[in-house]
């Protein structure tokens, strides 16, 4: 799966509208009330202080966002913001023109730069000059910096660099021990912090933070420090592990969403129906080949009655006791009732899975198993090889009493009066298919839309999950309760099915809910929403 597939199959999966963790999101705002201290203290050094300022902490500790919120909190009137990135100006000469761009001159060397920073000072403006991604910066315009701080008789701009730890020891071994800057270090998030931080990502994209349980901000908050670039990673991956895990869990357990299980029932008694008939028929060829002269001989003439007694009569006898047997053997018409009582085989297990009675399928079973691979094959496979005369006379019997045998089916059909005595213990199974049988019913279509329009539009529900396919979700709803219902919305121009289950009159009720749901349903992580969107999802 690429990169692209993955962030749609993410995005899809959670119904984000972006990338809530993305390095830039366009809009997001988020200041921790640690943080506002610092940026105090920021405005307080550059008014009173005459130190060139360093904002240092790991990659991903919110440098870019504090260096914002400095330049949103200034006052434009009074301020003059000067913002230069050092990875495209990490040489004096690039750097310089940067900051001559910032200060609106063509003039690029020092004493140019702070004649305009003096200019500037005497219309009631102060310049601040933040440098940010600092640590590119070479020893040569890290140094033009220090004496740009330092200022002269015109005019001295106040100097930010914006970070990594590293940059400090260069700092010291440029400024020869002299103190000619002031280190401000950031601190991590605490963990209620970072929840606010995820809340605050999560609502951005269409969702809350009740899409992530305690355990997994509490993981988050661990695996991260507290670094704001680190929360993005690290919720980034467990929310893909918990997707992926999800749908592992759909793909292993759940496997009848994409395959029924009467079909995977019937499919497994074909298999074994197969399998019993290459082995009789393998059981068929060992034995006397009369036999199967005997069940050809029909097709070529009548020949004298002589031998027939002695092979109809063990014919006869297994009449008595299993009429297939019997038909298959003596002549060549009689095995096509024989087909259509092997066809109970087949919906034995069809229908037991579409919700028939036990009763009926159990008693058909152990008898036409035997019946369907026996005889037919064997009849059909031998009519053609087997021309010897000799058991001619043994058929001719046979065509006089045809109308009989056809008659025969009857008894084997007789088996079906033994079906009634089990109908005694399937009742109670019988009542099992009518509740899956109403699911779909209330679960989806016109009716469904009608409770979710009779619903409190400020009352709340679990979304469950959603999926591609009605099949599937009908699937879900039968198979685990009339609780869960679902409706049909379009996302991203395609239909999709959305499980939710109960109704709930508070948001705190349904996150109890939740607690009472399978393991399997917990892992998808449900989450409550109003009737009120739903409804509005549906109409749209």
């Amino acid at each position: 799966m690429t990169s692209l597939h993955a962030d749609e199959a993410f995005l899809d999966h959670y119904q984000f509208t972006h990338d809530p963790f993305a390095a830039r999101v366009p809009g997001f705002k988020f200041f921790p009330a640690q943080r506002k201290p610092v940026l105090g203290q920021l405005h307080h050094l550059a008014r009173y202080s005459q130190l060139l300022l360093v904002v240092t902490g790991p990659e991903g500790s919110g440098k870019t966002l504090l260096r914002q919120a400095l330049v949103a909190s200034t006052n434009k009137q009074a301020v003059h913001n000067v913002v230069v990135s050092a990875q495209g100006a990490a040489d004096p000469a690039t750097l310089m023109r940067h900051i001559a761009q910032g200060l609106n001159t063509q003039q690029t060397d020092r004493a140019a730069l702070l004649g305009q920073v003096g200019q500037l000072s005497l219309t009631g403006q102060e310049v601040y000059l933040l440098i940010d991604d600092a640590e590119e910066l070479s020893d040569a315009a890290i140094d033009e910096l220090l004496i740009l701080a330092q200022g002269n008789a015109e005019g001295r701009p106040h100097v930010f660099l914006f970070s990594d730890t590293d940059l400090i020891a260069r700092l010291d071994a440029l400024s020869n021990g002299e103190e000619s800057f002031h280190v401000i270090e950031l601190e991590p998030y605490s963990e209620e912090e970072t929840r606010e931080y995820l809340a605050v990502r999560l609502d951005g994209a269409a969702q809350g933070i009740e899409l992530l349980s305690d355990e997994q901000v509490e993981l988050i908050h661990e695996r991260s420090g507290g670094w704001p670039g680190e929360i993005n990673r690290v919720a980034r991956e467990v929310l893909i592990d918990a997707m992926a895990a999800r749908r592992g869990a759909v793909k292993g357990g759940g496997f009848a969403f994409k395959l029924p299980k009467k079909h995977l029932l019937a499919l497994g008694v074909v298999v074994v129906g197969v399998a019993a008939a290459l082995l009789m028929q393998g059981r068929s060829e060992s034995t006397d080949t009369p036999a199967a002269t005997q069940a050809q001989l029909p097709m070529d003439s009548a020949p004298p009655p002589q031998t027939a007694p002695s092979a109809p009569a063990g014919a006869e006898q297994g009449a008595d006791g299993r009429p297939p047997i019997e038909f298959a053997g003596s002549n060549q018409p009689l095995p096509l009732p024989l087909v259509g009582q092997s066809q109970p085989v087949i919906r034995q297990p069809l229908a037991q899975a579409a919700g028939e009675t036990d009763g009926e399928a159990s008693v058909e079973l152990p008898e036409s198993t035997p019946t369907a691979p026996v005889t037919v094959p064997p009849t059909a496979s031998q009519n053609v090889p087997a021309p010897t005369p000799a058991p001619a006379p043994q058929v001719a019997t046979p065509a006089t009493p045809q109308p009989k045998p056809v008659e025969q089916p009857k008894p084997v059909q007789q088996p079906k009066p033994a079906e009634q005595p089990k109908p005694a213990t399937p009742p109670a199974q019988a009542t099992r298919p009518a509740p899956a049988a109403q699911a779909p019913a209330t679960a989806g279509g016109s009716q469904a839309n009608a409770w979710y329009a009779a619903q409190n539009k400020g009352h709340y529900t679990l979304q469950v999950l959603g999926t591609s396919t009605e099949a599937s979700a009908r699937s879900f709803v039968s198979q685990n309760g009339a609780q869960y219902r679902y409706f049909k919305k379009m996302h991203q121009g395609k239909p999709l099915f959305v499980i939710t289950y109960g109704s709930f009159a508070s948001r705190d009720a349904a996150q109890a809910a939740v607690k009472t749901l399978p393991a399997k349903v917990q892992a998808g992580k449900p989450w409550p929403k109003t009737f009120a969107s739903v409804t509005q999802e549906m109409a749209n």
